[in-house]
């Protein structure tokens, strides 16, 4: 955490994470062009927020998009922040809730995390519904080979749908999905609306992407969940239970424990 503590230290990577924080997936130009800074400066900030995994990016045909990443914020805030008086950590608490509550200009959830594991294993726990259950209370019933359907089964309420297939999978390295169907039984389980269920039923279905990279003894895991409409409800419900949920899965498979739900303020 010494890096994330030293990168928020300077107020121009302090100036840069607001940036994002106010829009989302900028590219350098825009980022340069948004604050009074040369090309260079920002260039240099940008590699070591980057190092401290506190911005993350994503290519975009030529170009490459930055985005906030909440992950290591959320990671002190669940695993130790429990430990000290809340009063003295407010900022930190603050900043964890505007990376996670912020709407994004470009609706895409990007999400890097990383883990003391093997992609094999990683993958297992991604994929193995043994693994699945124990983290995210979800598996899933499906071969994992590209164009064959998922269905998904959460708190005993199976979700069949055409349209839930895998789009791409490649063992330890890449796997990506459609997201499931919004079904009245579901919403139930969850205690969703019937507004909301309403409104989510009439959304174009989401796409998810796990990238997985070898780096030595740990894995570089990044979550891209996207394809949202631009007022995408679902966009926001997304936003905060992958960082939990992520959160969770590393810790899970450091640990070989899960870690305990979120208590409601």
């Amino acid at each position: 955490m010494d890096a994330v503590f030293k990168a928020l230290g300077d107020p121009s990577r302090r100036r840069l994470l607001d940036s994002l924080n106010g829009r989302n997936g900028q590219t350098l130009r825009e980022l340069c062009a948004g604050l009074d800074m040369a090309r260079q400066s920002v260039s240099k900030h940008l590699a070591v927020l980057e190092a401290a995994a506190l911005v993350t990016t994503v290519r975009s045909g030529r170009e490459k998009l930055h985005y906030l990443n909440a992950a290591p914020i959320n990671e002190i805030s669940e695993r130790w922040i429990d430990h000290y008086d809340r009063e003295r950590v407010r900022s930190l608490a603050n900043l964890k809730r505007a990376l996670e509550d912020t709407p994004m200009s470009k609706p895409d959830f990007v999400y890097t995390t990383y883990i003391e594991t093997t992609p094999e294993r990683l993958w297992q726990a991604l994929t193995d519904p043994e693994f699945t259950q124990q983290y995210w209370k979800t598996t899933f019933e499906t071969d994992w080979k590209p164009g064959s359907q998922m269905t998904w089964v959460h708190a005993g309420v199976r979700m069949v749908d055409p349209e839930q297939v895998v789009l791409e999978s490649d063992p330890n390295r890449r796997l990506s999905y459609t997201w499931h169907t919004f079904t009245p039984e579901f919403g139930e389980v969850v205690s969703m609306s019937d507004e909301d269920l309403a409104k989510l039923a009439k959304e174009r279905r989401s796409k998810v992407t796990f990238d997985i990279e070898p780096l030595g003894e740990i894995v570089k895991l990044t979550v891209v969940h996207g394809d949202f409409d631009p007022d995408s409800i679902l966009a926001d419900m997304v936003t905060e239970g992958w960082a939990h949920l992520l959160s969770d899965l590393k810790t899970f498979l450091e640990t070989g424990h899960t870690l305990p739900a979120p208590v409601a303020a």
